[in-house]
């Protein structure tokens, strides 16, 4: 499959660029993977899917690029508790695509959760002006994973009981 043909994210190829970075046909492949994922892959999965696309990219070609852009703020990377970073599209044309995180601890799935109720927007603002407050620190984001058994796991775990 040509590279050429394929569209990735414009906003991102367009965020690496004005930083100084060329859009070289790996980082396009790249690019390509994930912004069309629909789940956190690692660099493991990018590549697989890299490689069947463009079999000259190598591993270490994944990795400095997933770097790049978690250093450039446009990637989350997530360590979820399976021994495998996970990444997921920070920013993009949109703004920022802040959620929260529900992880099964028996099954590793990973729920994205987004849908805050006024609360929840109430008391994490609440909890992140008396952190700064209290540590002369300035919040600019926060990242939340709450750890658990997701349904099919839990009943599960009731039928065995």
């Amino acid at each position: 499959m040509h590279m050429r043909n394929r569209i990735g994210s414009p906003w991102l190829k367009g965020r690496l660029r004005c930083c100084g970075y060329k859009i070289t046909i790996g980082r396009e492949a790249i690019l390509d993977v994930i912004s069309k994922a629909d789940t956190h892959l690692s660099a493991e999965d990018i590549y697989i899917k890299v490689h069947s696309m463009c079999p000259n990219i190598g591993l270490t070609t994944v990795y400095r690029t997933l770097e790049i852009m978690v250093k450039m703020r446009l990637l989350h990377k997530f360590d979820f508790g399976d021994g495998r970073a996970r990444y997921e599209i920070a920013k993009s044309e949109e703004g920022e695509n802040h959620h929260h995180h529900l992880v099964c601890t028996n099954c590793n799935r990973v729920i994205d959760y987004n849908d805050f109720i006024d609360e929840e927007v109430r008391l994490l603002k609440e909890t992140e002006k008396g952190l700064s407050r209290k540590y002369n620190f300035k919040i600019t984001n926060h990242l939340i994973q709450f750890y658990g058994l997701c349904e099919k796991c839990e009943n599960l775990r009731i039928k065995r009981k």
